[in-house]
């Protein structure tokens, strides 16, 4: 019998659990005595730390699951860009340039022919972001990793590193109500909320479709579209930090509209009201073929999950809108005001028709 509800959770990213483990991460600031040039600068989205007159931001991602549907198709070409996205869309969210990434691949065995697909995917991403790849790592552990085909199970973690002037930085503590929260365009599902699309899209983990399978409202096969690398920002941000004061910047990644949570914290009495969302087709057969499968996923859930449509979002002065949506389709992406700060301490949703209390601040 299909359950009545499916969430995050039950695909197995708990999301509370995850930010009650994330408290850990307070421990760490017992090491920022050892910054030698001056303190660390706590951001709403990571530290930043300085180096003579400048500053540094240092990132980590992964991709997660989506390595498995790499696998499942045998298909590497596109994976690697998804992890420099990850990596550099991160790093701009302060203001920095990214510099370098580098890369650490755990493989089940080193096919030489995945590992040259890797590289090729990567160079792909750093070209687009325009930074060097100056080193990485390859590692044999077998007794670790486990893939979808035998000899193929990799997993890819990357770093990257940028740098910023103190005027440069986005502090994310100059927010107020009325300002504009401006979305650009995601290619798709990007990298995130792929254990919960893989469970109710694929039959290799429950799901219903089979990885080549062109299910109405799609364009190409599942497996390509799941498969879509996740855009990379860098050029149109830092083309629009350049020429205009920008007071907030999110990375729609993991919990997707409740990241802006954390400019929250930054910006105290403020909230965010959200209001245009373009979800790509992939999004609608998720929600859709959930119940079938799985159980639904409710919309709340989608929001919370998903970027549905908007990979990386934009909060400034509501003066600035035009031009900087005008700039932003000049550098080829496709933006639009998807929302407003409120003063409501809340992130509300206006979806389909109802309204959805995201997070409510007592």
């Amino acid at each position: 019998m299909v359950p009545e509800e499916f969430t995050y959770a039950e695909a197995g990213v708990d999301r509370e659990l995850r930010a009650r483990s994330k408290a850990a991460l307070n421990t760490l600031k017992q090491t920022y005595r050892f910054s030698k040039y001056g303190n660390v600068v706590q951001l709403p989205y990571g530290n930043i730390f300085p180096i003579d007159n400048r500053y540094l931001d240092f990132v980590i991602e992964g991709i997660g699951t989506k390595v498995l549907l790499a696998q499942l198709a045998d298909k590497y070409d596109t994976i690697g860009i998804d992890g420099v996205a990850m990596a550099v869309n991160d790093v701009i969210r302060s203001g920095a340039k990214p510099l370098a990434v580098v890369d650490n691949i755990h493989a089940q065995v080193s096919d030489p022919h995945l590992i040259g697909e890797l590289m090729k995917s990567i160079v792909k991403g750093a070209r687009e972001a325009e930074c060097i790849v100056p080193s990485g790592e390859i590692g044999d552990v077998a007794e670790i990793i486990r893939g979808v085909t035998e000899g193929k199970g990799f997993d890819m973690i990357f770093a990257c590193i940028g740098e910023l002037s103190k005027n440069e930085i986005v502090f994310g503590n100059n927010i107020k109500p009325g300002d504009v929260v401006i979305g650009l365009r995601s290619s798709g599902i990007h990298s995130n909320g792929i254990s919960l699309a893989r469970k109710v899209l694929f039959k290799q983990w429950g799901g219903k479709y089979e990885p080549h399978d062109i299910p109405d409202g799609l364009e190409s096969e599942l497996i390509n579209e799941v498969l879509e690398p996740t855009k990379i920002y860098v050029k149109p941000v830092l083309n629009a930090a350049k020429e205009h004061k920008l007071k907030g910047l999110v990375h729609i990644t993991g919990d997707a509209y409740l990241k802006f949570d954390r400019l929250m914290r930054f910006s105290k009495g403020i909230g965010f009201e959200f209001d245009n969302f373009k979800p790509q087709p992939i999004f609608g057969l998720i929600q859709e073929t959930a119940p079938k499968v799985r159980g639904a996923i409710t919309d709340d859930e989608m929001l919370r999950t998903f970027n549905m449509g908007w990979g990386f979002a934009v909060v400034a002065d509501k003066t600035d809108k035009d031009v900087l949506i005008d700039g932003f389709r000049r550098d080829q992406v496709e933006a639009e005001q998807i929302g407003k700060v409120t003063d409501s301490r809340g992130i509300v949703a206006l979806y389909q028709g109802k309204k959805i209390e995201l997070k409510i601040v007592i």
